[in-house]
């Protein structure tokens, strides 16, 4: 076997394993396992664990297709974040915020969840005057609602969202299904795994 096409076959594996891992496509969550990951939540210790979020989580989970989606957040932050007494945080928003960020980003990565976007409101347009003054938008891919689940599990067992609702006064979040979009992550990886077997071909080839 030449040097080219051994290289060519081991970045061709390599992006195999890449889709497998980074999937899109599965099966719908059973009622057993909404009920027992919504019966997690409702033991656990974040103060939004109520009924009617818990009601709302089931509904989400209820229409799975097994397929990927992105999670939209709206998000508006307090004047001053808001920890629970004896919490030895202070009171900046922004610090909370990114506690948040830092400690969700390996339970994503290994559920292959993608930050697509994260955008600050830059003002007001088209508007009733009803709308909330939103802080900032983000756009969070999830390979399935299973994937989303286990996430929302894993990160209220560590007591992670006590730093996201130290931060937020308000946020209206929702999933969608992107019709159009240019964020293409298979394909970036699959120009990067061409790019990667050509410059090494042409090293070691």
């Amino acid at each position: 076997m030449s040097t080219s096409l051994a290289i060519g076959l081991a970045l061709a594996a390599l992006y195999l394993l890449f889709l497998i891992w980074y999937g899109g496509r599965g099966s719908p969550l059973t009622k057993a396992e909404i009920d027992q990951a919504l019966g997690q939540l409702e033991g656990g210790s974040t103060h939004k664990a109520d009924p009617a979020s818990l009601a709302q989580l089931r509904t989400v989970l209820s229409n799975d297709d097994g397929r990927e989606f992105v999670m939209n957040n709206l998000v508006r932050w307090r004047a001053r974040a808001l920890y629970p007494p004896g919490s030895p945080y202070g009171d900046d928003v922004r610090a909370a915020d990114k506690r948040y960020g830092r400690a969700i980003v390996w339970p994503l990565l290994k559920r292959a969840g993608v930050v697509m976007m994260i955008a600050r409101s830059a003002g007001r347009f088209i508007d009733d005057g009803q709308s909330q003054p939103w802080t900032y938008i983000a756009m969070v891919r999830y390979r399935s609602r299973r994937d989303f689940l286990r996430f929302v599990v894993e990160t209220e067992q560590r007591d992670v969202f006590m730093h996201k609702w130290a931060a937020i006064e308000h946020t209206h979040v929702f999933p969608v299904k992107p019709i159009i979009s240019l964020f293409g992550v298979r394909l970036m990886a699959g120009m990067a795994t061409v790019l990667a077997a050509l410059g090494l071909i042409r090293l070691f080839g």
